[in-house]
């Protein structure tokens, strides 16, 4: 397995074209981890305090509502 000094130093010499592939590739791994990290905090109640913050703003009403 290649260490990641290895895995940088082979970057640096990546065509424009392949690393912006890379950067692209990254991204999309970044959020597909993010989203799967957001569904298991939502499945398991970790977000249910947001929830909860926006009922009671909407209890409260909208700043300059009738």
């Amino acid at each position: 397995m290649l260490t990641a000094e290895e895995i940088k130093k082979s970057i640096v010499l990546l065509p424009e074209k392949e690393y912006k592939k890379l950067r692209k590739w990254f991204s999309e791994r970044d959020w597909s981890e993010w989203d799967r990290k957001i569904m298991r905090d939502s499945e398991n109640g970790r977000l249910d305090f947001l929830a909860e913050e926006a009922m009671l703003e909407k209890k409260k009403g909208m700043p300059g509502e009738l």
